[in-house]
């Protein structure tokens, strides 16, 4: 009898998604009769082009983080209204989620990272895992622990976390000192394919030119074309909504190729810091110019890591607003590129999901 897999994936984002797709494409390869289920507010379309195979899609956002004003800026009074609204109602929010998994009857559900798909897991008593380099709670207290009712708040996200069976944190993660189940797993990336003879081709570039990624993590961010640097020798590839229109600029969505591949294909990327984009370019080598966020509580776990791994450098918000870091790009690219990293998390996570359901059998 096929088993039935349900999946919530965050829309915070792209990187909640690239950490959960390789996983999922590996079960499907190893279990093709595997019935999959995934709740995630990101459009269709963008699912498709990470998960392989049949999948319903259940187009409802669970979480949502933090509230952004930008790629790089949270804004924290906006998040503290949502969150004291999401859990005014809370109860009945996981009734509700609780009769959708009720109807459905997956054999197993895994979270990546709704703490409330997680509490409507247990009620319903669906065996439920969950799946991250971070969790919300450690994510949402630092900003509002001056209000009156985050540590209530703060327990109820806990108190979800810990009720699934094990919280496979992937590599680099954050530190959780209040889940106890956590079960550290290796790193989860994409690996795309070096196709840069073909990229040059298709842009009509000559071979010795340089190509630079401009990818701020999914969440849209405006930058100036006026304060851009501007490299003899060095093309961008940058997002449209980033509003970079310069004849040194290609517009990342009119490149035919999948993103992975532009991304292994290039000389350097410009980022935030940020899971997906950091261990995606370790995983092929590529080197990483980020923008720092200090307030991030996520950034010093991922950048020790990406120095360890990966050529990297930092520059501050400043820097970044006012094109002053072109000498960064041209050193970065100068360098001998690290040796990729094995994204070995994505056969720990498979592995641990497969016993799961061959005990559900």
């Amino acid at each position: 009898m096929a088993q039935h897999l349900f999946v919530d994936i965050s829309s915070h984002g792209f990187g909640h998604l690239a950490q959960t797709a390789p996983v999922l494409n590996v079960l499907r390869a190893r279990r093709p009769d595997l019935t999959l289920t995934i709740r995630c507010g990101l459009p269709r379309e963008r699912l498709t082009q990470r998960i392989i195979g049949t999948f319903e899609h259940i187009p409802i956002t669970s979480d949502f983080g933090l509230v952004m004003k930008s790629a790089v800026d949270v804004d924290v009074a906006a998040s503290l209204v949502r969150y004291r609204a999401f859990h005014a109602d809370w109860h009945r929010r996981v009734d509700e989620y609780a009769q959708q998994l009720t109807q459905i009857k997956p054999d197993l559900v895994l979270a990546n990272i709704s703490y409330l798909a997680l509490a409507a897991a247990q009620q319903t008593h669906i065996p439920a895992l969950a799946l991250c380099s971070l969790n919300w709670a450690e994510i949402f207290y630092p900003y509002c622990s001056d209000a009156p009712e985050a540590k209530t708040i703060c327990a109820q996200m806990h108190a979800a976390y810990n009720s699934a069976e094990a919280f496979l944190r992937v590599t680099p993660g954050m530190a959780m000192p209040e889940i106890a189940r956590v079960l550290d797993i290796g790193p989860i990336a994409r690996r795309g394919e070096n196709v840069r003879p073909l990229l040059h081709a298709v842009l009509g570039l000559e071979p010795d030119e340089r190509l630079v990624l401009v990818a701020m993590g999914g969440i849209p961010m405006r930058l100036s074309p006026l304060t851009w640097p501007l490299l003899p020798g060095f093309t961008w590839i940058a997002p449209r909504d980033t509003g970079l229109q310069r004849a040194d600029v290609i517009p990342l969505e009119s490149i035919a190729l999948d993103f992975s591949q532009v991304m292994a294909s290039c000389d350097c990327i410009v980022t935030k810091s940020g899971y997906g984009t950091f261990v995606e370019a370790t995983a092929c080598g590529m080197p990483v110019l980020y923008v720092e966020r200090p307030d991030w509580p996520e950034e010093p776990c991922l950048v020790a890591w990406l120095r360890q791994h990966n050529v990297a450098m930092g520059i501050s918000r400043s820097q970044f607003e006012q094109g002053e870091f072109a000498n960064g790009v041209r050193t970065l690219t100068a360098q001998t590129r690290a040796t990729p990293i094995v994204p070995t998390g994505i056969d720990d996570a498979a592995n641990y999901l497969l016993e799961r359901l061959g005990k559900r059998r």
